[in-house]
């Protein structure tokens, strides 16, 4: 009633699916307000489609990828259609096979593939019900499909609470109440009896028209139990209440059955009958008859399958559906302790240890009266298979309820401190700190009071900058040094990482590193850990050069395979930053890869934006902004939380911002550096503040206004006199061309010096390439143009198109000066043609300008471009599919369906007017 609107949205959703386009929605709103009604009314109408269903159940399990497998059950026959890296991703992630932790970007696009293949033969509907209550993991996964479907014929419907923290970034419908006259019309058909005109009032003002709740008060009303329900209750409280009540009507077996399906998240029906038995409870209770009469009130003795007054209670099918999440709370809530326990324990002896010992640890966990250490050690033998399937988060709950049912003092405050690093790195910094508050409470151990305050100093960083955590995390390392040399030098490093991304000086940086270089010796042979701090402390306490064996070697650790996962991905993104210093691109693309493939199997989402970010940030060098887009765009639905991504992306130098620079917007560059700069300075991130003033100098070098873009260089730290310290690694460039430009040569040449010392370090072409580019811009004659050429030359053997693009159009600016015109326009066009097929507007405006400065009339502006006509991710598939690749291995590419590959190539087709891929290479 009253939906007329919602349900017309829903129907045209349907008419588009059946169409072949594939569509997305999340109603959110209160409980009780129609959302699963609403789910109900597009599965009925959705005839002609297969339908899809899960439900998240809310619980303090989370198991990683339960959602995942309710939906995806059915299609498993389908998993040999899968390529096999995809087929083995999902099939681990699942629990299906033994394996190395999952990719969650390839169980994502198992899952895409599993949808888009079910839909060749048919429109597929996909409904989720209570997604405020899916585990993390498949929340993710669930949001990556549903970001990527575009000519599927599929559709994804959520339905969750009103909040705006679940499934962000997808397209929404709020649901509100009824109007008026529907919410009257429905109290009216609910009520049984006449009522007194004030109690319908009060129940029309107190529902704000919600219609569960008009149908429960209704019925509490004609009951006679409304105002005592009514008195200080929350309006879910009081739905809740209606329940309870309808529950008390139930014989003993039927409230059991139900208490058991409710502290069950699978909804097994079989499994429900084993544990039935278990407690000797008549499972038939469960069935519906199917002659079942309709009456008008619930009836003791009856089904409890069977409602008539308002739908049922529970659903028994092909798995056990409550007929609305109230109901399952309000059974729970409602049930004594001891029951409760006593359900869990018929659960777990109902459970198959060997198949799935994790759901029958937690339901022992959950049936223990006292702590007992088996479940304990249980408990964390199952953190131990959830954190290798990629589960940290449910890795977190099992330590957590471990720690409880631990008896000894001791060991539960390890187990405490355990899991409270697994929510650390799960990103949920508050309960984190709440289980450092009970490690704490464990009896006096040194050794965890300082892994304790390291970890507390690690959030505080993680968290908001703190400036003061460095030091903590200096304390923490010497109160280690006589227990635990590793943990000490690890704590010693993370005090170093930490002072280099909060402290607001280079002073205080310097003296960090200067205690941390007096740090306990490393155990021989050293660890990838003491090798990043050795080579640290020698860059920020001597310089580059110094430091770059030492930079090598923990690139090399950092890369081992021998190495533990964890040493790995603490470490790489560290020794990633070394291998930018000595702008080695190969060993950044390895790094790169090998990082964001550990960070993804992990599960580490508050390592994940950063490192996504880094990535990005290469491929902006590299002249790849469309996929640098797709990274950034992970990295924001990875982060979860906006304030985590402006920091760590801004730190990375990824991101939205870095796209705009490039881009040459403008507008959108000043507003997002704004944002960071303002943001980096309220909370002690100095790193933050230097990469907004780095992007912006990029921006204005790339729109010709040199002083703006010498002053943004300058704030991002290109001027510090730091040994090891210039700010931005990549500042240098922009500051001594801006310099240059306007004539001051003496910051340039100091800029020059501090540069070449990283370049000549590395000895990579990348960098040996910029050293010319660079020392060019501040000579003459005939030593400027052999290093233009220099420059040209090792760029063109470098992935760095943008780089390459830029020394063209030096060079071709250089050329004209020196009124050598034909020359000029030979670099000036290929300047031009490399930032137009990159999407660089700004540069490439400025390449143009200076063309048209000498004489040449036959540039093309970029609309006349052909691929300036296509999108971003059109473009993208068209240079795939005229380098040779097919439809799938585009869409593993680009993380789509082959589907959507196809819709974009036929739009590709159409837009350039040619008829086949082999045509591609003649137009783009």
């Amino acid at each position: 009633m009253g939906r007329d609107a919602e349900c017309e949205r829903l129907d045209r959703l349907l008419a588009d699916v059946r169409g072949g386009e594939s569509r997305v929605l999340v109603l959110r709103g209160e409980a009780g307000i129609g959302k699963t009604a609403l789910l109900d009314h597009l599965t009925t109408a959705s005839s002609g489609c297969r339908v899809l269903a899960a439900a998240g159940v809310q619980s303090e399990m989370e198991l990683p990828f339960a959602a995942v497998h309710q939906l995806c059950m059915p299609l498993l026959d389908r998993l040999a259609s899968l390529p096999e890296p995809q087929r083995d991703a999902l099939a681990s992630a699942l629990g299906m096979r033994t394996g190395p932790a999952p990719d969650q970007v390839l169980v994502g696009l198992a899952v895409l593939g599993l949808l888009a293949h079910a839909a060749e033969e048919r429109p597929l509907l996909c409904v989720v019900d209570d997604a405020q209550w899916l585990d993390r993991a498949s929340a993710q996964v669930f949001a990556f499909v549903s970001g990527r479907l575009l000519a599927e014929g599929v559709a994804c419907v959520f339905a969750a609470r009103d909040t705006d923290d679940v499934l962000p970034g997808l397209p929404g419908m709020d649901l509100g109440g009824l109007p008026d006259a529907d919410a009257r019309a429905l109290l009216g058909r609910a009520l049984r009896g006449p009522l007194d005109e004030q109690v319908r009032d009060r129940i029309l003002a107190e529902s704000r028209g919600n219609p569960l709740a008009l149908v429960k008060l209704a019925g509490a009303a004609s009951a006679g139990g409304y105002a005592a329900s009514t008195t200080g209750r929350s309006l879910p409280d009081r739905i809740e209440d209606a329940f309870q009540r309808r529950l008390e009507s139930l014989p003993a077996d039927a409230r059991m059955l139900l208490l058991l399906a409710a502290a069950d998240p699978l909804g097994d029906p079989a499994l429900l009958r084993r544990a039935a038995a278990v407690l000797g409870v008549d499972a038939s209770a469960i069935d519906t008859p199917e002659d079942a009469p309709v009456a008008d009130a619930p009836v003791a003795g009856r089904s409890v399958s069977d409602d008539p007054a308002a739908g049922g209670l529970i659903d028994v099918g092909g798995r056990v559906r409550f007929r609305h999440p109230l109901v399952r709370s309000a059974v729970y809530a409602s049930a004594m302790p001891s029951e409760r326990r006593r359900a869990h324990r018929a659960l777990a002896e109902a459970t198959d240890a060997a198949t799935d010992p994790d759901r029958r640890a937690w339901h022992r966990a959950h049936g223990a009266f006292h702590p007992e250490e088996d479940i304990a050690a249980e408990l964390a033998r199952s953190a131990g298979r959830a954190q290798a399937r990629g589960g940290l988060a449910a890795a977190a709950a099992f330590l957590e309820r471990a720690a409880e049912l631990t008896p000894d003092p001791g060991r539960r405050a390890v187990r405490a401190l355990d899991a409270a690093q697994a929510k650390h790195l799960a990103g949920e910094p508050e309960p984190a700190l709440a289980l450092l508050a009970a490690a704490d409470a464990g009896p006096p151990d040194e050794v965890l009071r300082a892994r304790a305050e390291s970890l507390r100093a690690a959030i505080a960083v993680a968290g908001a900058g703190d400036p003061s955590a460095p030091r903590a995390l200096l304390a923490a390392a010497e109160r280690l040094e006589p227990f635990d040399l590793e943990l000490s030098r690890d704590t010693y490093l993370e005090a170093l990482l930490a002072a280099i991304g909060v402290l607001p000086d280079w002073g205080g940086i310097i003296d960090v590193a200067a205690l941390a270089r007096e740090a306990p010796p490393a155990p021989d042979p050293p660890r990838a850990a003491d090798l990043v701090l050795d080579a640290l402390t020698r860059f920020y306490l001597r310089d580059t050069v110094t430091a770059e064996p030492a930079m090598r070697r923990a690139m090399a650790a950092a890369t081992d395979e021998g190495a533990s996962p964890n040493e790995r991905l603490r470490w790489l993104w560290v020794v990633n930053l070394f291998a930018m210093a000595l702008w080695d691109e190969d060993a950044c693309r390895e790094l790169n890869e090998r990082h964001l493939r550990l960070a993804r199997e992990s599960g580490a989402l508050v390592l994940l934006p950063l490192v996504l970010g880094m990535s990005a940030l290469l491929l902006l060098f590299e002249g790849d902004l469309v996929e640098a887009e797709v990274l950034t765009e992970e990295a924001k639905a990875s982060a979860g939380a906006a304030d985590h991504w402006t920091a760590t992306g801004a730190m990375a130098g990824g991101g939205d911002l870095g796209l705009a620079a490039w881009r040459g917007d403008e507008a959108e560059t000043e507003r997002l550096a704004g944002a960071i700069a303002r943001r980096g300075e309220a909370r002690g991130e100095r790193r933050a503040v230097e990469i907004a003033h780095w992007a912006r100098s990029v921006l204005h070098n790339g729109l010709g206004q040199y002083e703006k873009a010498l002053q943004a260089a300058l704030r991002a730290g290109v001027h510090h006199q730091a040994p090891g310290g210039c700010g931005v690694i990549w500042a240098p460039l922009e500051l001594i061309e801006a310099a240059a430009r306007t004539g001051r040569l003496d910051l340039a040449s100091g800029a020059l010096d501090r540069l070449s010392l990283s370049t000549r370090a590395g000895g990579a072409e990348w960098g040996l390439a910029l050293e010319a580019r660079c020392r060019a811009l501040l000579s003459e004659g005939e030593e400027a143009d052999r290093l233009y050429r220099e420059a040209i030359d090792r760029l063109g053997r470098t992935r760095m198109r943008v780089d390459l693009a830029r020394a063209h159009l030096l060079y071709g600016e250089w050329l004209r000066r020196e009124r050598r015109r034909v020359e000029a326009r030979e670099n000036l066009r290929a300047a031009f043609d490399l930032f137009s097929g990159v999407g660089m507007r700004a540069f490439a405006d400025r390449a143009a300008r200076e063309l048209q400065a000498t004489g040449e009339t036959a540039a093309r502006g970029r609309d006349a471009e052909p691929a300036g006509r296509l999108t971003p991710q059109e473009a993208q598939v068209a240079r795939l599919a005229r380098a040779g690749l097919t439809n799938k291995e585009i869409a593993a590419r680009l993380y789509v369906s082959p589907r959507t590959v196809e819709h974009h190539l036929h739009k590709v087709f159409t837009k350039l007017g040619v008829a086949s891929r082999h045509q591609l290479g003649e137009v783009l």
